[in-house]
């Protein structure tokens, strides 16, 4: 693989991949390992006429991170929400606000179960298609609608519950 196109797929896709596995293991450093052990993947065995490179890098970057976790022998990683940065605001008040609703949308996600979890994390953080995420996840299209509507019914009543 060349160096210019090696480095293109790394400063276009890092970010968003290092997010995905982020939320799924809420470790910085076991996703920032992962995340660098998929684009080592790419380098190795990546082959060039490739159709779908994002979805490549994220199926690899599950891969690593689910054996990682067997590895260690934790299947769930607890979120740190103390290290959730406020964004800055003029208007504190404000801020303080979208602040708390960020953290209870967070709370919500995370209560869904790990399969519902990545299935919305990867349709609306990461922007794949039902079918992409069918194809990655290896399950039906209709499996991916049916949890991705069932996880959305779950984390709208949490919050409903919530007064959001």
């Amino acid at each position: 693989m060349e160096k210019h196109l090696l480095y293109k797929l790394y400063s276009t896709y890092y970010n968003e991949l290092f997010l995905y596995l982020y939320s799924l293991c809420h470790d910085r450093e076991l996703a920032e390992d992962m995340t660098q052990e998929a684009f080592l993947k790419a380098i190795l065995s990546l082959p060039d006429n490739h159709s779908n490179v994002r979805a490549w890098l994220y199926m690899v970057g599950r891969n690593q991170l689910l054996n990682a976790l067997a590895k260690q022998k934790r299947t769930e990683l607890k979120a740190d929400i103390e290290s959730y940065e406020p964004v800055c605001d003029e208007n504190i008040l404000d801020g303080i606000i979208e602040n708390e609703n960020k953290r209870i949308l967070y709370e919500a996600i995370n209560r869904l179960d790990k399969t519902k979890r990545e299935i919305l994390c990867m349709q609306y953080f990461s922007g794949f298609s039902q079918k992409e995420i069918a194809a990655m996840l290896h399950m039906t299209t209709e499996n991916v609608r049916v949890q991705a509507y069932r996880g959305k019914k779950i984390i709208k009543e949490y919050l409903e519950d919530k007064g959001l």
